[in-house]
């Protein structure tokens, strides 16, 4: 089978088509003919190896050589231990290990899929998975978002943060997004009540606060972001260096009157269904920018590093 892969870390460069063997599944695997598959802020730092967290998975070189977690396609074949699928079936979700979607076909255990709606095309299931289930995490599940607070989503123009503000619309917040000028009038289209490009305006130094702030690519150290919380706010870090993702887990705790927090979401099937069904009654839409076929995923990965993706890339894998 064709296949995305890499023996390094580095730029889009060091990615290459290549034929590698099919999967087989095990009796407790099924087989996904994939046909989309999504670019997430994951595969960006299992690219190029950074933050430090991103070489968990081999420290000199990549132990997996295909990245990709986001997919969607159809059940080939069932592993006898199977019940939940069969062949035929159209299903999406993520893939274990934010691994191998970047692929013809790749094998999982089923427990993060599920059946893909008919209202929805495979496009806009890849683009589901892991930036819908942040987002519900940090504006819902976790940052329990109420109407007419102020909520700040850092990083708001990409996969997650498309979602994010959309969410916290949908629960009456007034939002404030922040991203790069390439993407303030994307974020407008959203629902954004303010938007901020960060090379002109520094949040956290614009004497505004909020009473949830959902960082999406955190560089700014925890008691500087603790300033733009109102007394009793919270601030959730998801993505960003690991200096502040440390700061943010072991000094947060004792910053007073302020809730500083590191969101962890692991993959799971119940919030992939509660976004879905929220995309399928059309309160939340999953915005596409750009679609590339396969063998040009190395261009569709140095579109999302350059910054200008509004929303997400889906790579197909068919013609």
């Amino acid at each position: 089978m064709k296949a995305i892969v890499y023996e390094k870390y580095g730029s889009p460069d060091v990615l290459h088509l290549a034929d590698v063997p099919k999967p087989t599944p095990t009796d407790d695997q099924i087989l996904i003919r994939i046909l989309a598959v999504s670019i997430n802020g994951s595969d960006r730092e299992a690219l190029i190896g950074r933050p430090a967290y991103a070489r968990m998975g081999g420290l000199r070189k990549p132990r997996h050589p295909i990245l990709g977690s986001d997919i969607a396609g159809v059940v080939e074949a069932v592993g006898k231990n199977i019940t939940e699928f069969k062949p035929g079936d159209d299903v999406f979700g993520e893939l274990p290990g934010y691994r191998n979607g970047f692929a013809e076909y790749a094998c999982t255990h089923g427990k993060t899929l599920m059946v893909k709606p008919p209202a929805l095309t495979f496009e806009q299931a890849a683009a589901i998975p892991q930036g819908g289930v942040i987002a519900l995490n940090g504006i819902r599940t976790k940052g329990r978002v109420q109407a007419a607070q102020k909520v700040l989503i850092n990083g708001a123009g990409g996969s997650a943060g498309m979602f994010a503000i959309q969410l916290a619309k949908l629960h009456g917040a007034e939002v404030t997004a922040v991203d790069n000028a390439h993407k303030l009038d994307f974020m407008r289209s959203l629902g954004a009540n303010h938007v901020i490009d960060y090379e002109r305006v520094d949040f956290i130094a614009n004497g505004q606060q909020y009473d949830l702030v959902l960082d999406l690519i955190a560089h700014r150290s925890t008691v500087a972001c603790a300033r733009a919380l109102r007394p009793n706010g919270t601030y959730y870090i998801v993505g960003g260096s690991t200096a502040v993702l440390l700061q943010t887990l072991f000094l947060g705790p004792f910053i007073r009157q302020r809730r500083m927090r590191v969101l962890v979401v692991p993959q799971n099937r119940k919030d992939l269904v509660a976004i879905t069904e929220l995309c399928e009654k059309g309160d939340v839409v999953p915005v596409i920018d750009r679609q590339y076929p396969l063998r040009e995923t190395a261009e569709a990965m140095r579109y999302v590093i350059s910054g200008r993706a509004q929303g997400k890339v889906v790579v197909k894998t068919t013609n």
